[in-house]
């Protein structure tokens, strides 16, 4: 039994480094996040690390010892990092940095796009931001603009959309502001 741990939790934290890793790359580049949210990362993360501990039961070789250690140095490492992540945003959000502004559905209802104003106070400007939704967890950055505090949306057919008087065409993965 606890050589199916140590493997488990060997590919468990391997998968969820490659998660954590394609969310930070596509809130870098603007793409979009099919990363499940941070709070969800970090329970896979905490389970690799407990089937981790567990796994130290199945000391056949070195190579199992050693995936082992790694699990749980990985696994431990990781979950201190999204906790800490998870606790920035939560802090951050009681302080007013990002506030929900509205939600627009296109005439068809096949696209929604959430609009958030954000400020960075002292450290940064101060703007408004749209996330298109897809679906489960997905959704992608399409809007963003500095020195703005409201936004005004008109749809001008189910896949194009004036905000702020900048034409986007959903269909093709128009953006503006990156």
């Amino acid at each position: 039994m606890g050589k199916r741990y140590n493997l488990w939790s060997f590919y468990l934290i391997l998968v969820c480094l490659g998660l954590v890793a394609y969310s930070l790359y596509s809130n870098i580049s603007n793409t979009w996040l099919i990363a499940p949210p941070n709070y969800i990362l970090l329970l896979i993360s905490a389970i690799s690390f407990i089937f981790g501990i567990k796994g130290f039961k199945d000391n056949r070789n070195w190579q199992a010892k050693t995936r082992s250690w790694l699990t749980v140095i990985l696994s431990f490492l990781l979950s201190i990092a999204l906790f800490l992540v998870i606790l920035l945003s939560l802090f951050a959000s009681l302080l007013g940095a990002n506030e929900h502004i509205e939600t627009v559905h296109s005439p068809d209802g096949n696209y929604t796009i959430d609009f958030y104003r954000y400020d960075a106070g002292a450290a940064g400007s101060f703007g408004v931001r749209g996330e298109l939704k897809g679906p489960l967890w997905f959704k992608k950055r399409i809007y963003y603009q500095d020195t703005v505090e409201q936004v005004e949306v008109e749809w001008d057919n189910n896949s194009t959309v004036s905000i702020n008087n900048h034409i986007l065409n959903l269909k093709k993965g128009d953006t503006y502001g990156y």
